[in-house]
């Protein structure tokens, strides 16, 4: 039964539907991608400071993060239960898409610029809304208690979450809520039960040639400063044996049980101008994502190895550095259960006529016939979370318990958390065909067709919140739950320690926006080669 505060942040979520809609399209154009969404941080902390939240910058070390507090002073006391929410707002480099019907990057940018695909710039407003509403809730109704909201900048590379929880920034809490539009079947409008993400590491293999005028000579004597002379293979050469090393021993690696992936990124030095000196400097990251910790150590050593000898072979010394070591997540049902209710209180997304018409436009420019019904049928219905548990767990091994990938699962080691996912837009498909990648981008940032999804996730949001402040007894049963499958809680026998050993990985040549006497634009220039010539 629907309380008078659920009411009241129901019809908050309601009256502020235009600026939901508003905000979510805003964090779309910034498209702003890891450690360096300087736009998009800094719009939330001044909201978040106009709606009367204490807000830290900064937190963690991390720039483009924050920690926000509001407490409603009517009656709170240092008992009183503290909620934590967050944001993410980072995109993702090589998908600027425009909020349209057809491929085009945003205005002023080509495709190789930012763009989001989650979409991350609508799950950050979509728990924004959540917690606004609990807050006035709060407020009408006089409700004690805490609320917290972080920034968490990154997630494309896990990366804030580690830092955040090493902090201390997820303890005293009595629950975190967390959010994310649904990205794989079944995990569509429901939440999750037992099966939750796994571990991942992350690092950047730095080559350094720093004296490539020794190498090769035994008498010490210098290279002569000829085209012609020897020269030390440099930083390149290591990257590109490291590369392909690493991707010949990939099938050796890990076990042949459970899902696990390896996925590499090269990091560019901006040597294109001196094709005739050894590269001095050369940098590739990689992302191990797998169900345990002992599987992510065993990765790790295996590239370890594979850095070490390809910096000998060519010259250089070889540094390793952490982007992000997260732990797999922590079940707890309670937390489900009460997120599954404030979910099935407010029901699935459903797209109108106008957000169709738009479905259908996509069909057309992509070669297709129009459908009638463009939305997958799964977009607009519920599963319960046993059910999607059941349905995930045909494909695993009775032994692997997590799956796939992200990094709230340093949350909850801290909190007892709740993850849920509501449906965004996708479309049907025929038999055979695979949308391009860019239609799902667009409809993650048309009003038509992302709002439905803003508007539940946001009300489940803020009802699970608020059964947590009203509700003494459910609130006690996740912490209780959190005691016994940690052995005790924070610190406990079962508990896993934060992973986080290093500083925030901000000084490294993350692909950013730029402002030169071109004008602003993305690291490759804005114009195509052929308007060049």
């Amino acid at each position: 039964m629907a309380t008078a505060a659920a009411e009241t942040a129901i019809s908050h979520i309601d009256h502020h539907r235009g600026d939901l809609s508003q905000w979510t399209r805003t964090i779309f154009e910034y498209g702003e991608t890891a450690w360096r969404e300087y736009q998009s941080a800094d719009w939330y902390v001044q909201l978040l400071r106009g709606e009367g939240f204490d807000v830290e910058v900064g937190s963690g070390g991390m720039p483009t993060a924050f920690c926000a507090h509001w407490t409603n002073k009517a009656g709170t006391n240092a008992t009183s239960p503290i909620i934590g929410m967050y944001a993410e707002y980072d995109a993702v480099p090589g998908n600027c898409q425009n909020a349209s019907t057809r491929q085009e990057p945003r205005p002023g940018l080509n495709v190789h610029a930012g763009g989001h695909t989650d979409p991350h710039s609508a799950l950050g407003i979509s728990s924004l809304g959540g917690l606004l509403a609990t807050k006035a809730a709060m407020e009408r109704h006089g409700m004690a208690g805490t609320l917290r909201f972080t920034g968490e900048p990154a997630e494309k590379v896990r990366g804030s979450k580690p830092i955040h929880a090493a902090k201390g920034y997820y303890d005293g809490l009595a629950g975190m809520i967390s959010f994310h539009p649904f990205y794989m079947l079944p995990m569509c409008n429901t939440v999750r039960w037992d099966t939750h993400c796994g571990a991942a590491y992350s690092m950047i293999y730095r080559f350094v040639c720093d004296q490539p005028e020794l190498w090769g000579r035994s008498d010490g004597a210098p290279i002569p400063q000829s085209h012609s002379a020897i020269r030390a293979p440099g930083a390149n050469d290591a990257l590109m044996m490291m590369y392909m090393t690493s991707k010949s021993l990939r099938d050796s690696m890990l076990p042949h049980q459970g899902g696990w992936s390896i996925s590499e990124a090269i990091l560019t030095a901006g040597q294109a101008t001196a094709d005739n000196l050894p590269a001095g400097l050369a940098e590739i990251q990689y992302m191990i994502r797998v169900p345990t910790i002992a599987m992510a150590e065993q990765v790790a050593a295996a590239l370890d190895r594979n850095a070490e000898h390809a910096a000998a072979l060519s010259g250089c010394r070889m540094e390793r550095h952490w982007v992000c070591k997260s732990r797999p997540g922590l079940a707890n049902h309670a937390m489900a259960e009460i997120t599954w209710e404030a979910l099935s209180s407010v029901g699935a997304p459903r797209w109108d006529e106008r957000a169709k018409a738009l479905a259908r436009e996509i069909q057309a420019n992509v070669g297709l016939e129009a459908m009638d019904e463009p939305f997958l049928e799964e977009c607009e219905r519920l599963i319960e979370p046993q059910v999607a548990e059941a349905i995930l767990r045909q494909d695993l091994p009775p032994s692997q318990k997590n799956s796939t990938s992200d990094d709230y699962t340093d949350m909850s080691w801290h909190a007892p958390t709740a993850r849920f996912y509501v449906a965004r837009p996708a479309l049907k498909a025929p038999k055979g065909f695979v949308y391009p990648g860019w239609v799902m981008n667009a409809l993650g940032g048309m009003p038509e067709t992302i709002d439905p999804m803003v508007n539940v996730a946001a009300r489940t949001v803020a009802l699970a919140a608020l059964r947590l402040l009203e509700d003494g007894s459910a609130r006690d049963r996740a912490m209780d739950e959190f005691i016994r499958r940690t052995g005790g809680g924070i610190g406990g026998s079962e508990w896993i320690a934060p992973l986080c050993d290093y500083r925030p990985p901000i000084e490294f040549r993350w692909p950013e926006y730029v402002s030169t006497q071109r004008g602003r634009e993305w690291c490759i220039p804005n114009e195509h080669e052929e308007q060049r010539r």
